[in-house]
Parts: C-alpha cells; structure tokens; sequence
C-alpha cells in the first residue's frame, strides 16, 4: 500500500474522532510500528497517552477529552467500550449546573483492562442498548432519558439536581412526560415520584 494511501486512510478514521486515533487504528490503516516514533519525532504525530496519538495540524473540536477517554476503552479488537453517563452526561446535555470532577463512563459487565484505571474515571457496567446512546464527534453518551434514569438509580446523586435536569430537559423538548412517565414504573420510582412533587410544589 502505497504511503498517501495510508495516510489518507489514517485521516479518515481521525477525522471523526476530533483527529485522534490509536495504535490499532494506525496499524489497520497501514502504519507499522517502527513508523510511529519517526512520525512523532517529525511532527505529525502527538503521543498524547498509552497507545493514543493525535494529528498534529488537526483542529480542536468540541470536548477532545472525552474523545480521548472514549479511545481509552478501546478493547483488543479496536472496539470502543466506553459510554459517558451519570454526572458527565447531564453535563453533555447541559441538564446540569453539576461540574464533575471525574469522568463517569458505562462499559459493558465483561469490560477488562490490563492496567486499572485511572482515578479520574469512574466505571459502571451495564450492557446498554443502542436505543440508550447518542453519537457524539468521537464519543458516546447516554441519551437524556437513559442518564435521568441512571442518577435515579444512584442515591448518592442529590435530588435537586435530578429535579434541574428533568426540568431542564422538558423545557428543552429533549426529554417528555411520556419518557418520565415510563420512568415512573421502574426501579426507583418513589424517589422519581418524590422528586416531581417537589417540583410541582415550588411551581406553585
């Protein structure tokens, strides 16, 4: 494969994950591994972590850190795990004031790493369905409905804070009252029913 093949190739895939791509990726456009440090050293590379690099003259888009982290889950077979949600996705939706200081990632239960993960990411495991994703430019998350119910099921995750982001969310027209309505009857439903009293009782 001649070597602007390869890199045309290497482009496509980095150009919809904000420019980044992994070592796998690069090895499956074409690249091999003796090559990745001359294309460092010459500029056109950055390492930006273990086994992640990124185009050096490609422009920043939005969040590249979660990019990055989405790349990180990444398993053996070029596969990203990783799914933003809880606290970070009410923040990719903006259904929050909440400023997270980790990031909170959903990776299927059979999701293994050889090194353990960072303490800034937070994991939880659940095999999600794509009906509970949204795509993002290089990064999934939890769709509003989906994220709602996670923060519901996390006591620990403050009420008034739920109550913004469904409030939020209905005003926006990205969440409905159908979507809470079908909330209502699963788990944590008396706490979700709690929530909405008080909202109604401060609207009043």
């Amino acid at each position: 494969m001649r070597d602007k093949e390869i890199e045309r190739q290497l482009y496509a895939i980095a150009s919809v994950q904000q420019g980044y791509f992994t070592a796998y990726q690069a090895k499956q456009a074409g690249y091999s591994d003796s090559r990745f440090a001359y294309h460092v050293k010459k500029g056109n590379w950055t390492r930006e972590g273990r086994g992640i690099y990124r185009l050096v003259n490609y422009p920043y888009g939005d969040r590249p850190d979660l990019v990055y982290w989405s790349l990180w889950s990444m398993n053996r077979q070029g596969k990203v795990q990783g799914v933003f949600s809880h606290a970070t996705a009410l923040t990719i939706h903006e259904l929050s004031d909440i400023m997270p200081a980790n990031y909170h990632m959903t990776v299927p239960k059979g999701f293994r790493r050889y090194h353990p993960p960072p303490e800034n990411i937070v994991l939880y495991f659940e095999n999600l369905s794509k009906e509970d994703l949204e795509e993002y430019e290089g990064y999934r998350v939890t769709n509003p409905k989906k994220t709602i119910q996670d923060v519901l099921l996390d006591e620990g995750f403050p009420e008034d804070l739920v109550a913004q982001a469904i409030l939020e969310g209905l005003e926006r027209g990205i969440l409905t009252l159908d979507q809470i309505s079908e909330l209502k009857k699963g788990p944590k439903s008396k706490r979700l029913s709690r929530i909405l009293r008080g909202i109604q009782n401060h609207e009043r």
